[in-house]
């Protein structure tokens, strides 16, 4: 019989309830407790496969296809585990089913409702995730804040399950923030008081809150929160900023925040912290100083690439560095040639993942800038195809190579379209989604990185590298080194004689741990490490081009 543990938050968004909620989780199975994540995101899209980064943040997508919440890719880093698009319901799925079972007549007639109906649906899917992933324990996060309209349906038919399951068997842990004004000094808990109000006006009592804060909360505050909001003082947490987010779980370790959530829910083992902390720590006072340069189309919105933050994060711990990124938006590059002296002084260049046609040209002088500065040099799905194009415009001289995603009447169509999306029309879930085995060829630095000749891989794409131009580019020295679905599409490129300039077609990210970090980021941070031994970095040259 599962328990569920709620996770909802007030205040404002942006707290870092996904963290709070991995952390949650990470405790829980370092408990040795079965556990799951459930993300509930209260918009209307089906899924996020749709949505602007710039408005929703990255899309993450999950081996079986799921475009999904970046909240899931937290839940996996923490949890070292693969989930599926199943861990992440959004308002347009429920609203689907539900009225896709009333043009069936599932509903004998009866005016369907929020509540039973859409409700009921909400409770179904999260009792099924728990069922069918056999846990003890499910953590339950529910985007945005309490007072949402959005959210009401989801926080009622927590209420319900609350009123099903019983206290034992369900818990609710409150994420709020206690703001500091500098002219005070002091952490208010004001905002707190009104976000639990606003939580019991429609039926919810919470069991835990945790408090956000620049600074750990003071003894009177813990004290007055918990007299307002009914709380145990033991059971308000204090949740500052920390050095790296893999440190929130021990410090709500240390919190007691274990102490209320066992006793509740009728839990009894005591956490195992010595590895999860080794790994933690990791990421906190390396010797090393990386600056890597993300030369992309989103990138006033760092949540636009958490996942490639992470996985470089995540070498740079195994690799002794700290990665120090900087964002440059791709469209500068356009407009100021003179940005690309930029790249030079870098020790490394990521050209991640993107789509349509706004900013490529910088991106591809900027893929170009770093094969003949020689700096070290990774391209990610989007970066992988416009890293070929430039290579092809640049080295075997073919003017206006291109793909077919940004000039359709390109004279080299060096990029063109997946032949099964040649009929598609809809836009949502319908691109080259999800895990797939990819053969690594021998010998090769794929194979010298990998170390195996077969790797599974995620995707999100339309358009491919067009293999009638793979001899000419083998010519000049562009090597395609890994194939998938039988050798019809190209995976990894990698160029001779450079020290590091590597292109994926998937999404190494995806699956990057910290516990696990992804082997082609880890070669990557290993070459920039290399090329900042080797080289002056040009801080000041990179200051000055920058102001």
């Amino acid at each position: 019989m599962p328990k569920y543990l709620f996770v909802t938050g007030g205040v404002m968004s942006g707290l870092g309830k996904g963290v709070i909620t991995s952390s949650v989780a990470k405790l829980l199975q370092l408990s040795g407790v079965q556990v799951t994540c459930l993300k509930i995101d209260p918009y209307l899209n089906f899924d996020a496969g749709t949505m602007n980064p710039y408005t929703h943040g990255e899309v993450f997508v999950t081996d079986d296809g799921g475009e999904t919440d970046m909240d899931i890719g937290n839940y996996e880093r923490f949890l070292n585990r693969d989930l599926e698009k199943s861990n992440n319901i959004t308002t347009g799925q429920v609203y689907k089913k539900v009225i896709d079972d009333e043009r069936k007549g599932k509903f004998l007639g009866k005016s369907v409702q929020i509540i039973p109906h859409v409700t009921d649906e909400i409770k179904r899917r999260i009792r099924e995730l728990a069922t069918k992933e056999k846990v003890d324990v499910i953590v339950v996060e529910c985007g945005g804040t309490v007072g949402d309209i959005e959210s009401l349906p989801f926080l009622e038919a927590f209420r319900q399950m609350r009123m099903e399951e019983g206290s034992a068997r369900t818990l609710f842990l409150h994420v709020s923030l206690a703001p500091e004004l500098s002219v005070v000094g002091e952490m208010k808990t004001k905002p707190t008081q009104h976000s639990v109000q606003e939580m019991r006006r429609i039926g919810i009592q919470p069991d835990i809150i945790v408090i956000r804060g620049g600074r750990a909360l003071p003894r009177e505050a813990k004290e007055k929160i918990s007299l307002f909001a009914s709380v145990p003082v033991e059971s308000v947490i204090s949740d500052p900023d920390v050095e790296t987010i893999y440190q929130v779980p021990r410090l709500l370790e240390r919190e007691g925040l274990l102490k209320p959530i066992h006793e509740q829910l009728g839990l009894h083992a005591r956490a195992a912290m010595r590895g999860w902390n080794e790994v933690a720590e990791r990421f906190v006072d390396q010797p090393a100083t990386v600056r890597i340069a993300m030369v992309g189309k989103y990138a006033n919105l760092a949540d636009s690439y958490v996942s490639v933050n992470q996985a470089l994060a995540h070498a740079g711990a195994v690799n002794g560095a700290k990665t120090k990124i900087s964002w440059i938006e791709s469209e500068e590059i356009e407009k100021d040639e003179s940005k690309l002296e930029l790249i030079e002084a870098y020790d490394g260049v990521v050209l991640p993942q993107g789509f349509g046609s706004r900013g490529v040209e910088g991106k591809i002088a900027a893929a170009n800038k770093a094969r003949t500065a020689q700096v070290p040099f990774l391209g990610l799905c989007y970066g992988f195809q416009l890293a070929s194009v430039s290579f092809a415009r640049h080295a075997l001289g073919l003017k206006g190579a291109n793909s077919t995603e940004v000039d359709p009447d390109t004279p080299h169509p060096v990029i063109h379209l997946l032949p099964e999306q040649k009929k598609v029309s809809d836009l949502g879930g319908t691109m080259r989604l999800g895990g797939h085995d990819i053969h690594i060829k021998r010998p090769s630095r794929a194979y010298d990185i990998y170390r195996t000749e077969k790797i599974r891989e995620r995707h999100r794409h339309r358009f491919e590298l067009n293999q009638k131009y793979l001899r000419r580019l083998k010519d000049k020295g562009m090597r395609y080194t890994a194939f998938s679905d039988n050798g019809r599409r190209a995976e990894i490129l990698e160029l001779e004689g450079h020290p590091f300039y590597m292109a994926t077609q998937y999404h190494p990210e995806y699956v990057s741990r910290p516990e696990a970090p992804e082997p082609i980021y880890v070669a990557f941070v290993e070459a920039c490490v290399e090329r900042a031994k080797q080289t002056d970095r040009g801080a000041e040259k990179i200051g000055t081009l920058t102001r």
